[in-house]
């Protein structure tokens, strides 16, 4: 653990550029300080290896999209989870992290599936507004007394609408339904957790789904739910 009240938080950003991993970071990192965190950054799953300094680690906030992570990464990063150390994240950079580590994906029990994108006359290119269609996200009975939600309501975006494959070992907050649109190849709708938290031996785990753009993550609820996630979430 952090000595005496301060607390540490590693910030791990990279992979994929489309989510701005920097500056959706640099979203966050003053909150963190203003709650007493001191902030380290790192640029790789590299800093996962350093057991000493993952044990003084309260808080591991990830966002890091589409990469790889090496085996002995990860063994540290779920060790460190495993002894009380929180990890929370928003969007690809925890949901679609390593797609190629399976226990990377046990760890965090939900893995990013597809966003759906508009019909295919109403593309610009290759844009990624292709993807940006209007939904729901829905607050579940449990949120409106769980400190991450408690107080928030429902609410509307315009953006990539994650589907999440999951596991039941995952204690949702909020879900969002993708409907079944003429051109889909699904025939009814699909109802994906939006935001979830895991406990994994003494850690705690918090994802949010919506976060793909700095406009997403500045809407008011959105931002409130990933502040409060990342306080929870910390030893």
């Amino acid at each position: 653990m952090s000595q005496g009240t301060e607390r540490v938080a590693l910030v791990v950003r990279g992979g994929w550029e489309g989510h701005s991993p920097v500056a959706a970071t640099d979203m966050f990192i003053p909150f963190l300080k203003e709650h007493g965190f001191r902030v380290r950054v790192a640029d790789s799953p590299e800093a996962y290896a350093d057991a000493d300094a993952m044990a003084g680690t309260d808080l591991v906030v990830q966002c890091y999209t589409m990469g790889t992570i090496e085996p002995h990464q990860l063994a540290g990063l779920t060790s460190a989870v495993r002894a009380g150390t929180g990890l929370a994240g928003w969007h690809g950079g925890i949901a679609d992290s390593y797609r190629a580590s399976s226990d990377y994906l046990q760890l965090i029990g939900g893995q990013f599936a597809c966003h759906p994108a508009k019909h295919e006359s109403e593309w610009d290119g290759h844009s990624q507004a292709n993807y940006f269609i209007p939904y729901r996200v829905n607050l579940l009975p449990p949120a409106h007394s769980h400190p991450i939600t408690e107080g928030l309501d429902d609410f509307d975006l315009v953006t990539e609408q994650y589907w999440v494959l999951c596991d039941d070992y995952i204690d949702v907050l909020a879900t969002t339904t993708l409907k079944a649109r003429d051109w889909d190849p699904w025939d009814r709708d699909v109802t994906s957790p939006a935001v979830w938290t895991r406990r994994w031996g003494e850690g705690k785990i918090f994802v949010a789904t919506p976060g793909h753009s700095l406009d997403v993550l500045e809407h008011r609820t959105v931002r409130t739910i990933i502040e409060r996630g990342l306080l929870w979430a910390s030893r």
